[in-house]
Formats: structure tokens, sequence, C-alpha cells
């Protein structure tokens, strides 16, 4: 039995994520673990919510909420909709907790030890109306280049230009407006990164088999200009994780706290923690901690292409710095951008289907399979309402669930609702069970490569499959002249709606539980050996006639949706 540790990358607290966050790490994590769980493995997959930083602080002043209260309801918030989207998390924590806190402290500690901190004196600008220094990006103005006056202090949307906050012609704040505006110096700690670039691309160079746009993000932040930068780890807000040296005070960073980049992939580990003393496992050591047995777990992260910077090299900066044997991530799953009929989601404008918008007018099966199905994982892809109904009605509807419907209510038709007895493989049968028992091994291979899209492939071919051995054997048709042959094919077709339930869980998990239940069984072994597998429900098992598996989406449907989340959200 193998043992795989899997976490997904950590949303952020501020608001409900649209569909193109949770297809970029959260939902292939969910597939990955829940095939892992299926093959008989040790699995434990974690998530937080990201809870530090600015955003979080006017995101609750916006609410009219204090940060802490504001961050506790939003948490709830995202844990309910990932178990809507039945994100089988062993446990989905928070970066704001005491475990996290802790722990991040440690590694400070640790990195200071070894020399790896530096104070650095910087001039940053402070708004004396909201009473605090701002960030670049809660510093907008006029783009000196393009003139555009919503230009942000890191960077003009409207050109790209890359800024600095006094470059801005006439510059306020974001966050009143005001512009009281002037340059303070203050202290802050980086992490002396580039001390460790020989060290971090030796390690990157040993793993084995990463995606291209993972491997070339690593190297371009590794080579590109001067090489891998130091990085502040520090930021003069009220919320976060007091800056401390483990647990002693650090001179000179009274009321600071470290930047929300350094704590929050700190929580991955820390969310063991909080797993454990939530009373739901024990020994998180030996998931994290090599000298403790994780020497033999396989740790494997997945995200969108953004964070990959901070997760194959600040984050294993932190770990390798250290100098404590902790648990070193073995592969990440990387991702590129779902974008939204023809332009791009947008979380300000409500522009796209949001998690909770797309559970309330849908279950969780439909969105996970055209989301899997249509992963970006060699390139952007795209989002469209045409698409996604032809994907639900095409492949959903008329292949998986129109067999289920078919076969069990023929059966209860022509004889029983339980399986029936009679009649002998042929060669019809014999070359089905040897295409499924070759795509079957196929798809594994897919999964364990976690090529999500040949995985969606495969399966719908498994599918396919059984769709069109029904349509030869006809068994409405051999009834006529040889019911027990027709008994026979009708068999073999139950069996397939137990095959089909087992194989599809990692991505339609409510469809299978209900193809397991119409089948009446709980024997969701894995299909090691195929033709067994398609022997298990024998003669005289009773079954049930289920709902609609899937139910098609009209063309008023679709259009009534695509003009809904078009425009701005309210």
């Amino acid at each position: 039995m193998a043992r795989h540790l899997i976490t997904s990358a950590i949303p952020y607290i501020n608001g409900i994520k649209h569909l193109g966050n949770l297809v970029g790490s959260q939902l292939p994590a969910d597939l990955y673990a829940r095939f892992q769980r299926a093959r008989g493995n040790e699995v434990l997959f974690l998530c937080a919510t990201d809870e530090h930083g600015t955003p979080a602080e006017l995101a609750a002043a916006k609410a009219g909420k204090p940060v802490a209260e504001y961050c506790a309801e939003m948490h709830a918030v995202q844990s309910g909709i990932a178990d809507g989207f039945r994100l089988s998390f062993d446990h989905f924590g928070r970066s704001s907790s005491e475990q996290n806190k802790a722990l991040t402290q440690h590694f400070a500690g640790r990195l200071a030890d070894a020399g790896l901190i530096r104070e650095v004196s910087e001039k940053q600008v402070y708004s004396n109306t909201d009473g605090r220094f701002l960030p670049d990006r809660y510093i907008e103005g006029t783009c000196p280049n393009c003139g555009y006056d919503k230009a942000r202090g890191d960077q003009c949307e409207n050109c790209t230009k890359q800024l600095d906050p006094t470059d801005l012609i006439d510059p306020r704040s974001a966050i009143s407006g005001s512009t009281d505006l002037e340059v303070r110096e203050t202290k802050h700690l980086y992490l002396c990164q580039s001390q460790m670039k020989d060290q971090l691309e030796e390690w990157i160079d040993t793993r084995e088999g990463w995606p291209i746009l993972t491997t070339s993000i690593a190297k371009k932040w590794l080579t590109d200009g001067d090489g891998l930068q130091d990085r502040g780890i520090t930021r003069d807000l009220a919320w976060g994780v007091p800056v401390k040296k483990g647990t002693e005070d650090w001179p000179g960073m009274e009321g600071k706290v470290f930047y929300v980049w350094f704590d929050a992939p700190i929580e991955y580990i820390a969310a063991a923690q909080e797993w454990v003393d939530a009373g739901k496992g024990t020994d998180w050591e030996r998931w994290w901690r090599t000298d403790k047995g994780a020497d033999d777990v396989r740790y494997t992260q997945f995200m969108g292409k953004d964070n990959v910077p901070f997760h194959t090299l600040s984050f294993p900066a932190t770990i390798l710095g250290s100098g404590e044997p902790w648990k070193l991530v073995d592969y990440i799953k990387s991702f590129n951008y779902l974008n939204y009929d023809g332009g791009q989601f947008s979380t300000s404008q409500g522009r796209g289907v949001f998690m909770d918008q797309a559970l309330e007018i849908l279950p969780a099966d439909y969105w996970r399979w055209w989301l899997l199905s249509h992963a970006p994982e060699s390139s952007d892809s795209e989002f469209t309402w045409e698409n996604f109904q032809t994907s639900v009605n095409k492949d959903l509807a008329d292949v998986l669930g129109n067999f289920v419907s078919r076969v069990t209510k023929f059966c209860r038709s022509k004889f029983s609702e339980a399986v029936p007895e009679g009649g002998a493989y042929g060669p019809r049968e014999e070359a089905l069970i040897e295409t499924l028992s070759t795509r079957i091994r196929a798809y594994e291979a897919h999964m364990e490569a976690m090529d999500v899209r040949k995985s969606a492939g495969e399966l719908r071919a498994i599918w396919v499959a059984g769709n069109e051995y029904l349509q030869d054997a006809a068994p409405w048709t051999t009834f006529k002249t040889d019911p027990e042959a027709a008994a026979m094919q009708i068999r073999l077709a139950l069996n397939l709606i137990r095959l089909y339930a087992v194989l599809s869980a990692p991505f339609i998990p409510d469809a299978s539980a209900q193809m397991m239940e119409a089948m009446q069984t709980e024997d969701d072994s894995w299909p090691d050996d195929v033709p067994a597998a398609l022997q298990l429900l024998t003669p005289g098992h009773a079954f049930t006639v289920p709902d609609v598996t899937f139910r098609k989406i009209s063309d008023e449907e679709r259009e009534g949706w695509q003009e809904q989340f078009s425009g701005i959200r309210s």
C-alpha cells in the first residue's frame, strides 16, 4: 500500500471563487486523491483558506466586520462550497490557526539561525488618512506612460508597464482615496533566496517527470535577469502572524507580521497538525517528517501556474533552509488558466460562473465532468456555454445516463428487478471484455500520471464501449428468439453499471453512488481482474431502476445562463 500526501493551492479568503480557481487546483487534486483511495492506497488530502494580508483586512472592512470574524465566516462558506463540489479533503484548515502561527515563527527562527534572513531598510508609501503603510497595489494614480487614471503602484493594467508607486502622477490611496501620502522609511526581513540558488536548482533537477510548465517557470525565475532574488517576508500590517524568532521577540520588528506568502505554504504542514488536533487522524509527523516515517510518502501538489514560483522556490527555500528533515514535494501538477466565454473570469466584475452559483443551477457532477474533461493542462482552455451543454448532453446524458436507464428498465420489463440467469458468453462478449481490459489499464496509467484530460477521454471511451455492445447485441431483439442469450447480455450490462460506478467515482462521485445504490451493492473493489469484475452481480441479485442519472440541458436554459453570467455580479 502506497502513501500519498496531496495538497491543493490554498484559496484566498476574500470571497467566493470562480470555476477557473476550482479546476486550477482543488478539483484535479480531489480526482487524484479519490483515485488513489480507490486503489487501496493511504491518502492524506489537505487544503485550507489563506487568511492573512491586506485583501483580507479590506474585505472585512467592506463587510463591516472585524477581520477575524470575517475570516471565520468565509472559511465556513468556502468549506461548505467545497463539500458541495464533493471535494474529499481529509482536513480543510485555516492559515490563521494557532498551529500555523507557531510553525511559521519556528521556521523563521531556524532560518535566522542559519543566516538566511537579513534586515533591510526601505522606503514605502504611508497614508496619513488610513494610518498605515500601503502595499504597492493599494496605491492608484495616473500612469506616466499611457495616461490611464487607475494605474496601480505595481503595474498599469492598461499598458502593462511595470511601475513603482513614486512613478504615479497624482497618487492616492486605493483604500480611502486620500492623497495625503508620504514616503517613509521602514525595516523589513528578507529571506536570502539568492544564497540558496544552487541548492534549489540542484533539488529541482532531481525531481522526476515534472510537467514542462512547472519546470520552465521555476527555471525562468532562477536564471532571468540577475537570477533568484531575496524576498521580503514581513509587512506593516495588523492582521497576520506576529514576527517572532521562534518563541522570542524580534527586536525592531514589533507590530509587524509575516508576509502572507511566507506563512501560507507552511499551512500545508500546520493543516496536518490541525487534522490530528481535531481528532480526525493521528501522528501527523509520519506524513511530514522524514525522520518520523515520511521518507516513503509520495507528496504531490496541485496549483495554477501563477503559484508555481512560490512552491518550486520560496517554500522549498524555507524547508531546505531550516536544516530540518521536512518532507519536500515530489511532484507539482500545474495548470494553465481557464478563460470564460471569449474573455476572462473576473472576481471584481462578477463575470463568469462562481462556485456557489454553479451549485445553485446544476448538481456538482455536471461541473466536475466538464471541468476535468477540459482541464487547462497543456494550454489555457475556455469555458463556453455551448461546449458545456454539448458535453453534458452527449457524454453524461446520452452515453452514461442512457445506458443505465435502458439496461435497468429493459431488465425490469422483460425479466424482473433481479439479475437474470441463463446463457453463456460468445465472441461478442469476449471482445468487449478484451477492449475493456485494455482501456481500463490505459485509464489507470493516465490517472497515475495525472493526465486529467486523457483520463476523462479514456473513461468516456469505456462508457462508449458498453453502449456499442448494447447496440450491437440488441437484447430487445434477441429476447424475441433467444431469451437466455438476452438474459446473459443484460446480466453483463448490469455488471457494467457497477463497473462504471467504480471507475467513474473519482470524476462524478454522486452519480457513482446512485449507480451503486441502484445495483444494491457496496462492493466498490477496483477491477484489477476485469472478467471477474463483470460477474460480481450474480443471477438473482436484486437491483432497482434509478431516477434519471443526468438530464439534458435545453437551449433555453443555456441561453439564459449565458446572459445571466455575462455581467456585473450584484
